[in-house]
């Protein structure tokens, strides 16, 4: 994974200026988001954990999604919504899509979904990258970076005391 160092360095300032803390819902990135975040400076301060929900069931079961399509803006929506709560998180953030070669759910490979949800407000992107399966994971992580990034500028995503969960 070639996640630029400086993009996670400067997420990892961001969210400890919100006095914020993150936890991540992956199916697509199978566990590189996390990787990448928790080695950023002082993650212990700041980075809740992760879940690698791969299976659907894992999905439905742990994170509360409903039961369905997982390539959706709905499912990672609620994974988003479903990590935050689960690991009392101020920032959740979700990640389902198709890595590829080959197309899911209609899907075609490199449709990303992405979901951030803070404090009661979720936004949803979708993507759609190209390359080897390798390459759209490095595009989604950076992309996910850099979304949380803009999500923690908006004045909602400041924090109301240091380490307090709204």
């Amino acid at each position: 994974m070639n996640t630029p160092t400086s993009q996670v360095r400067e997420l990892a300032e961001r969210i400890t200026e919100a006095h914020a803390t993150i936890a991540v819902a992956e199916s697509l990135t199978g566990g590189q988001l996390s990787s990448a975040l928790a080695a950023a400076p002082d993650a212990s301060d700041w980075f809740r954990g992760g879940l690698v929900a791969y299976a659907p069931e894992v999905k439905f079961d742990v994170l509360g999604v409903t039961p369905g399509p997982v390539v959706t803006a709905q499912c990672a929506e609620e994974m988003a919504t479903g990590i935050e709560r689960l690991l009392t998180a101020r920032v959740g953030v979700g990640v389902t899509g198709v890595g590829g070669p080959d197309p899911e759910e209609g899907r075609p490979a490199g449709t990303v979904f992405a979901a951030v949800s803070t404090q009661g407000r979720v936004v949803v992107r979708e993507w759609h990258f190209d390359g080897e399966p390798e390459e759209v994971l490095e595009q989604t992580i950076d992309a996910i970076i850099r979304l949380v990034q803009a999500e923690l500028s908006q004045p909602h995503a400041a924090a109301d005391t240091p380490g307090e969960r709204s």
